[in-house]
């Protein structure tokens, strides 16, 4: 029994001592003859030595299969065969066969009576997608294991998880994470590790928190690096963040591929790098990165957990040149059980695997190969009860005729037992949904010094935050995150952009014309030749660019034909100049347009938005010898003429038997109170009044012919003195009905709208200039000119406030939006020249710069 716990070497050696023991205690001569009974006795020793030595090999061989599991325990277990397809070149899937191997042997220690034993069958696949295969085909033609661990990368499990679909044998890996392997398509694979997809909110919440609105992905150009494409793509969409253009890395790529690579990178005007590498192309990449001075200030680099999972593992030349990069890492809450495996496990993966180097760490990996070879033994034990065999697809004995491959009677109901296992792991909560495992916290890091400080957690219900267990606090303008130190040994946040094409100054295109030069003029000193541009558009932009929290070197190119100020077209062409990226930005009177936009970035408006129609104004006051009768209404003047009579007849009741200058003839009764009633209107009246009644009456129509005349008296000079000034017209609609000839500047976007309308072409007349507008809209549509003119409300507020006298404006329903600035599409200054508008749009600023320009 003690040979039993013996090493295999020991082993070997015991068992030779004991063979030579065996036949040495019988000397035998060459020329004596053997009786019977001593040849009897021989045999029997050599048979006896014979047993013994089968036992003890098979004894070594069962316990290497079954990782020590099944030394000990229930006699009667029915083996459970399980392959395991590694890189044995790969200190990562040796640290995972380790974990597997001690898994299955903590589980049956602690559940000595199982009814199931797990045999494990290694296959070496070579790093190769055809020796992963392979050995799959291998294990479950000639093996006809009922489940396979591995194998260790996302191109290599492909066609093997085909297989084990066809042969219905569950897949279980640990480490092919690509989001392209998905569950739901393969059910017959299990993912005991996180999907990368379920990082990309992670990275989208960083890359949101710090406002950069452009980010660069770098990733390998296999299954593993575009799994995760689709979905980071969607998220930055969701986020308002571009990509306009990804990185690819071939898996086979050398230093100078890669240093190629970085160099393109390094002359766009992004500094934002997603990377999503294995580890041994990123270790490289960063050192390289560090040499072509891309680790320095302004760069932004953020690596997925690819790489962030294997930190500890890096020599420390490659995390010196990591220095200041974030990362998203999975989250392993610490445990004693943590703990007191990492110890252990150290121990016999040096026993193991002594050519390895003794400084290799565990790491996530290989706590989900521990939690799977876990969940698989628990499984195997709720199917105990099946018969762990093979049914035959066919008669054929060529293990390489996949068309009638064998399929496991077993496979169906293991695949149900594992997806339905729940248990507490060494990584945490093991529980799989739709075929994979579910862990939604990630840690952010930051590499500085020997390795990743923590600086944050990110979960889908707080999002960031500085502690795991804190509520984020969605109104706060910075990130929820500890200190960070980025590249360069900056504390500051980089701005995650550069002036593109390796720094050079920024190449505006102005537009050239000579109408409405109040709001771009673009002149040329005849000694010279030196072009000078100034206009209302250029200072609000230079104001704008004062604002701007950083500094940039710009100059102005009129968009003129070559030796002279002749425009060299349309406004659209000059737009589309940006787009074929002959120019950094446009800067001038240039409208927003949605044609445009699809070509371009606009800023926010610094000019109302809308159309005008702009009409002749005519006085409604026709000024004649009977105007004086227009002040009051003819209803009106009819009551004040009753009211006179009624007050003289009221006068004459109340007075003409008490006060005898009322009496008389009749007519001369009638006249007297008639003269008194309007003699009070200029206080003329000779007669007086004697009783308390009339001098009641009396006051109350004077207090009332005052207000009359006092009304009449202002309404009259209003109307001999004030012009009252009406639009010819109203209505575009109206005109268009009329066939009036309309107005709109030559070239401009206007003509095509109001062909849209239903006007013909032939009734449209442009103009180039307000003094050409000025004589088309005083000759009318009736003498060669035109009823209306439709533009847009900067150039026809300037035009009204030359010719206020003589034109109005009338407001149509049709928008435009206003005049901004053009940049390339995803142009980071898009935002930040936005933010600088608003800034000058509501200060005072505005108002000074309109009193220069105008």
């Amino acid at each position: 029994m003690l040979l039993l716990q013996l090493s295999s070497p020991f082993k070997l050696r015991c068992i030779a001592e004991l063979w030579v023991a065996m036949l040495g205690k019988r000397k035998v001569q060459p020329s004596s003859k053997m009786n019977e009974r001593s040849l009897m006795a021989t045999s029997c020793r050599l048979l006896f030595c014979s047993f013994f030595i089968y036992v003890l090999i098979s004894s070594s061989s069962v316990t290497k299969l079954a990782a020590g599991g099944t030394a000990k325990g229930n006699s009667s277990a029915v083996p459970v065969d399980v392959g395991v397809i590694f890189g044995r070149e790969n200190w990562v899937g040796r640290m995972g066969l380790t974990c597997i191997q001690m898994a299955l042997s903590d589980f049956y220690a602690s559940h000595p009576h199982c009814n199931t034993r797990i045999r494990l069958h290694v296959r070496d696949s070579g790093q190769d997608v055809v020796g992963a295969a392979a050995a799959a085909l291998y294990l479950m033609e000639k093996i006809k294991v009922k489940a396979i661990v591995g194998p260790m990368t996302s191109t290599e499990a492909r066609f093997v998880i085909d297989l084990g679909t066809k042969a219905q044998v569950p897949i279980i890996s640990y480490s092919a994470t690509s989001r392209l392997l998905s569950c739901g398509q393969l059910p017959y694979f299990i993912r005991a590790a996180q999907n990368d997809s379920s990082q990309v909110l992670a990275i989208g919440a960083l890359v949101q928190a710090f406002g950069w609105r452009e980010v660069v992905p770098i990733y390998m150009d296999n299954e593993y690096g575009e799994g995760i494409i689709p979905d980071l793509a969607y998220t930055m969409q969701q986020i308002n963040t571009r990509i306009l253009y990804r990185s690819v890395i071939s898996p086979f790529a050398n230093d100078d591929q890669i240093l190629e690579e970085l160099l393109k990178l390094k002359t766009m005007q992004t500094r934002v790098f997603v990377v999503h590498l294995l580890p041994n192309i990123g270790s490289r990449l960063f050192s390289i990165a560090k040499d072509a001075g891309m680790m320095s200030e302004g760069y932004v680099w953020i690596v997925t957990s690819g790489i962030s999972n294997f930190l500890n593992s890096l020599d420390n030349t490659v995390i010196e040149s990591m220095q200041g990069v974030l990362g998203v890492k999975t989250y392993v809450p610490k445990t004693k059980e943590l703990d007191s495996f990492a110890g252990r496990w150290k121990v016999k993966f040096q026993e193991d695997n002594s050519d390895m180097p003794k400084d290799a760490m565990l790491n996530v990996l290989g706590l989900w190969a521990y939690d799977a070879a876990s969940a698989l033994a628990r499984a195997a034990e709720e199917v105990g009860d099946v018969n762990f065999v093979f049914m035959e697809a066919n008669n054929s004995s060529n293990f390489t005729d996949l068309h009638n491959i064998k399929v496991s009677r077993a496979g169906p109901e293991l695949l149900r037992a594992i997806s339905s296992t729940r248990f507490k792991g060494l990584s945490g909560e093991f529980s799989l949904l739709d075929g994979q495992l579910q862990s939604s916290t990630y840690q952010i890091i930051n590499v500085i010094g020997h390795g990743g400080r923590e600086i944050g957690f990110w979960t889908p219900e707080n999002g960031l935050t500085r502690d795991r267990n804190t509520v984020s606090q969605p109104n706060s303008l910075k990130p929820n995150l500890r200190a960070i130190i980025w590249p360069g040994d900056l504390s500051s946040i980089p701005r995650g952009w550069v002036i593109p094409t390796s720094g050079n100054e920024l190449r505006i295109l102005v537009p050239v014309r000579h109408d409405f030069e109040e709001f771009v003029k673009v002149t040329q000193d005849p000694i010279t030749n030196a072009t000078e541009v100034t206009g209302y558009c250029i200072d609000v932009f230079e104001e704008v660019m004062a604002r701007l929290p950083y500094y940039i070197s710009r100059t102005y190119v009129p968009f003129a034909k070559d030796g002279n100020l002749t425009s060299a077209g349309s406004y659209d062409d000059m737009v589309y100049q940006v787009y074929l990226q002959k120019y950094d930005a446009v800067v001038g009177d240039v409208t927003i347009r949605a044609n445009r936009s699809r070509y371009v970035d606009f800023t926010q408006p610094y000019t109302l938005s809308g159309l005008v129609m702009v009409v002749p104004v005519k006085d409604d006051n026709n000024k004649n010898a009977w105007t004086f009768l227009k002040p009051l209404t003819s209803d009106l003047w009819v009551t004040i003429l009753c009211f006179f009579v009624f007050i003289a007849f009221v006068v004459w009741v109340l007075e003409h038997r008490i006060n005898k200058e009322f009496r008389g003839p009749p007519f001369q009764q009638a006249g007297t109170s008639l003269y008194y009633s309007f003699s009070v209107m200029v206080f003329a009246q000779r007669e007086n009044i004697v009783s308390n009644l009339g001098r009641f009456v009396v006051v109350v129509w004077v207090f009332v012919v005052l207000i009359l005349t006092q009304s009449y008296t202002a309404s009259l000079t209003s109307m001999l003195t004030v012009q009252k000034l009406r639009p010819t017209a109203t209505d575009l609609n109206e005109l268009i009905r009329k066939e009036e000839y309309i107005g709109c500047s030559s070239g401009s976007f206007i003509k095509g709208l109001l062909q849209s309308l239903g006007i013909s072409e032939s009734r449209l007349r442009t103009f180039s200039n307000p003094a050409q507008l000025d004589e088309l809209l005083s000759n009318g549509s009736s003498n060669g000119g035109i009823a209306a003119a439709v533009g847009e409300i900067p150039y026809m507020k300037l035009f009204v406030d030359i010719y206020c006298s003589k034109y109005t404006t009338v407001q149509l329903p049709y928008g435009s939006g206003g005049f901004g600035y053009v940049f390339p599409l995803g142009s980071p200054l898009v935002h930040d020249v936005s933010k600088a508008i608003m800034d000058v749009m509501e200060g005072d600023k505005i108002s000074t710069i309109e009193k220069s320009g105008f």
